[in-house]
């Protein structure tokens, strides 16, 4: 009977976003509402950092809005964008130094069926969590989980570890739509259906505040 899955421990994802988002890959959030588990295989990430950061949230410092950011490491931070849709990151670097690993896409490997309903909208199984407001919808996350210890043996948001990523099989590129520090390539993703589309940002003149990402 093979062993289940290890959860990840708030020292292992106490390291800069970019090492933390090559973590992340291959591993497995998992959700459990009163609906059921939904579980999902994470094939694409972003990282983002703090003051060095344009594109972060964090980038011109502490706000009520971003302060999950700041960690400790392996908390949940979920924040609404465009009015419509909630995304979620997964917070890395040490307590008070903010950081994150955006989630942008995945697999569906536990609760498919669950998964279908929360995304009828879907074509294929591979368009339940291609990016990151699908991700977190089939997740069934919200403001709510905001803050959630992922590494915390009975919350109900888990990561759990996968299989090492070969180093040679990790793609990189410029992060998906921001309007700042357009060409830094901290997005990083495996070959799947479900990695999302690349979609540039337009770029600014001169820093300004980073938009909803």
């Amino acid at each position: 009977m093979p062993a289940s899955p290890r959860q990840l421990t708030e020292r292992e994802l106490a390291v800069d976003p970019i090492d933390a988002a090559r973590l992340l890959l291959g591993g497995t959030i998992e959700s459990t509402t009163p609906e059921g588990v939904v579980g999902v295989r994470i094939v694409e990430v972003e990282a983002y950092r703090g003051g060095d950061d344009p594109a972060s949230h964090c980038y011109r410092g502490r706000t009520p809005r971003n302060d999950v950011m700041f960690g400790p490491a392996g908390r949940l931070y979920v924040y609404f964008v465009y009015g419509m849709h909630f995304c979620a990151n997964v917070v890395s670097l040490t307590d008070g130094v903010p950081g994150a690993v955006l989630l942008r896409a995945g697999e569906v490997v536990t609760g498919l069926e669950l998964a279908r309903a929360r995304r009828p909208a879907a074509r294929s199984d591979a368009e339940l969590a291609k990016g990151p407001a699908r991700l977190t919808g089939v997740l069934g996350l919200d403001r709510a989980h905001n803050g959630t210890d992922l590494t915390a043996p009975d919350a109900s948001v888990r990561l759990l570890a996968g299989d090492p990523v070969d180093p040679t099989a990790i793609r990189t590129g410029p992060r998906v739509g921001v309007a700042v520090a357009v060409d830094v390539p901290w997005r990083f993703w495996v070959d799947s259906p479900a990695v999302s589309a690349y979609r540039r940002g337009t770029r600014r003149t001169r820093a300004a505040p980073p938009p909803e990402r």
